[in-house]
């Protein structure tokens, strides 16, 4: 059931992006060929996945979210090809594929991400059927929250910061809520918007949120120990070769897997006190510490 929705709801968002880069006027192939590189050369998909099925469980139907999950992939695959640039942290390989800057050159990585992040906007920003314009308005202003100082670039900013220095436990949580956590809140948050649930059901679903995007980066964490270059899609031991800070780092591998489990634990208890069919939602915060990519 898990593995059929991720592959349907995977194939809806990069057929959003596909269009979405098509239809633009040309302007110039070779960056419009790095927008497709960066953004549809594979990957999990977890952020437009959590959009669909959380919409799902609140009876949104998809068509009204489409704009919305290929937005916030669009962010992700930009915080990507800039992630993987050598001001940051300079890597060659990007899901078994060239990065970016390999395959093109840096200044056309720059570009096809700061494009990509406008792409989101612009797409973001129509007008959808069934959602009202105040509706509209709370959907742009929770990506770009989620994606700006208070959250992804924030968090970013955090971690190169912490290269090469030991940092507290409070201080990398903090940093994995922004740099993470706040884009899968976001997907949360999204379809929340768009099905105007009841405050209390707002909070469970933060809560659910929060904790499937810190499990998310410390099952990370785990895998740059335990999976192979060829499961990960780039280096293994990336993380470590470059001397940042993880949970395992901090914790021990047990200790960070621990960890990773009791998240998981306190977002499939939040899904139990909503009024809603969650087993899906439940199966993909299980699968969160069992992927192997």
């Amino acid at each position: 059931m898990l593995a059929t929705a991720i592959s349907q709801y995977q194939q809806r968002v990069d057929e959003q992006i596909k269009s979405i880069i098509d239809s633009q006027a040309t302007t110039d192939l070779k960056l419009q060929s790095a927008m497709k590189h960066g953004a549809l050369i594979g990957g999990k998909r977890i952020r437009p996945f959590l959009v669909y099925a959380i919409g799902d469980m609140l009876n949104v139907a998809p068509e009204k979210l489409d704009a919305c999950a290929a937005a916030i992939e669009c962010v992700h695959a930009y915080s990507l090809i800039h992630d993987d640039l050598p001001a940051m942290d300079d890597d060659a390989l990007r899901r078994g594929q060239p990065t970016v800057h390999i395959a093109y050159d840096e200044a056309t990585a720059i570009l096809a991400g700061d494009a990509l992040q406008a792409l989101a906007f612009e797409s973001i920003c129509e007008p959808i059927d069934g959602i009202t314009p105040s509706q509209n308005l709370a959907m742009v202003r929770a990506l770009a929250k989620a994606s700006g100082y208070s959250g992804m670039c924030g968090g970013q900013a955090m971690d190169l910061n912490a290269t090469n220095k030991q940092i507290d436990l409070a201080t990398l949580t903090q940093l994995h809520r922004l740099k993470t956590g706040a884009l899968i809140r976001c997907a949360v948050e999204l379809p929340m918007i768009a099905a105007a649930v009841s405050i209390e059901e707002q909070n469970l679903l933060m809560d659910f949120a929060d904790a499937i995007g810190l499990a998310f980066q410390v099952q990370d964490d785990v895998l740059d120990i335990i999976a192979s270059t060829e499961e990960l899609g780039k280096p293994q031991g990336s993380d470590c070769d470059s001397n940042k800070s993880t949970y395992p780092k901090l914790l021990g591998l047990e200790g960070a897997q621990a960890t990773a489990q009791g998240l998981i634990e306190d977002a499939l208890s939040a899904l139990t006190k909503l009024p809603y069919n969650s087993q899906l939602i439940a199966e993909f915060a299980r699968f969160i510490i069992e992927r192997r990519v």
